[in-house]
């Protein structure tokens, strides 16, 4: 028998390469990326009452009682700017990292029936999280919005600059870096469980050390450039200096930044793609 002359439409192999993306496959699995966030968005606001608007209720809220502790009790510095404004710059940014980066690290864990079923390119579930969240991101930016043209209504010098052109910059880095630490807690949590409760620990004080209630600069040179080691610290910076006009910007710790999410994002992927080939033995 000659099989010379077969085609053949699917090849099975093992991945011989650690650092192995096969974005065709992803591409080609597109409809399912759709289907995934379309799922996320829905499920996010079912079986609720006020639906998306959630999305903007939490912000406000977090932001009233932001102003009441850190501003009305502690008195923390805005850098002169308005409470409101000041804190929902930082909320709307930290939120999108948090649902993002708590979303995909429990990829493995809750779409284990679906990854035990049929195949698909695993990484099109923590790709569509990151997808998905940016509809939350662009309705709690709407709610920054409308604050924000009220100020300059009632005419607070807000100062806006050329650098709100990185923003499609900082939302890469952004969702990169959620990307990134999601995938390998994911991979990790498939065997240790208990990194599940210290994680969520960690995501709570991570908060904290990122300057989302408090300026950057009501720090002295020295504690900048600790907390600079924090590759958030110059992405909330650089959002409130392009919208506001008030924070620490600088070139260098952008690039730390982005160097420092490629790295997460190569060791992310090269566990996640190692994982994958056998976590339904351990999940």
């Amino acid at each position: 028998m000659n099989n010379e002359n077969e085609e053949w439409t699917t090849v099975i192999k093992p991945k011989n390469r650690l650092l192995d993306i096969d974005l065709k496959a992803v591409w080609r699995y597109r409809d399912l990326w759709y289907m995934f966030v379309k799922r996320d968005i829905t499920t996010s606001y079912k079986q609720t009452i006020l639906g998306p608007l959630w999305f903007i209720i939490q912000p406000a809220i977090t932001t009233i009682m932001y102003m009441i502790v850190f501003g009305g009790i502690a008195h923390i510095s805005t850098d002169g700017l308005p409470q409101p404004l000041f804190y929902l710059a930082g909320i709307s940014m930290w939120n999108y990292f948090s649902e993002c980066l708590n979303r995909t690290s429990s990829t493995f864990t809750n779409n284990a029936s679906i990854f035990g079923k049929v195949y698909f390119p695993r990484l099109v579930v923590p790709l569509s999280t990151i997808t998905s969240s940016l509809i939350r991101l662009a309705i709690q930016l709407g709610l920054f919005l409308l604050v924000y043209l009220y100020y300059i209504y009632i005419g607070t010098p807000i100062h806006p600059n050329v650098t709100l052109l990185l923003f499609p910059v900082l939302l890469v880095i952004m969702a990169g870096l959620s990307l990134g630490f999601g995938i390998l807690i994911s991979s990790l949590t498939t065997k240790y469980r208990d990194l599940t409760l210290l994680f969520g620990f960690i995501v709570q004080l991570w908060m904290y050390a990122t300057p989302v209630i408090y300026p950057l600069s009501m720090m002295s040179p020295h504690r900048q450039w600790i907390m600079a080691l924090n590759p958030l610290t110059s992405i909330i910076e650089a959002f409130k200096y392009s919208t506001l006009g008030a924070g620490v910007f600088s070139w260098g710790m952008l690039t730390y930044s982005f160097v420092f999410m490629l790295f997460i994002l190569a060791i992310g992927i090269i566990t996640f793609n190692k994982v994958e080939r056998s976590f339904m033995d351990t999940v």
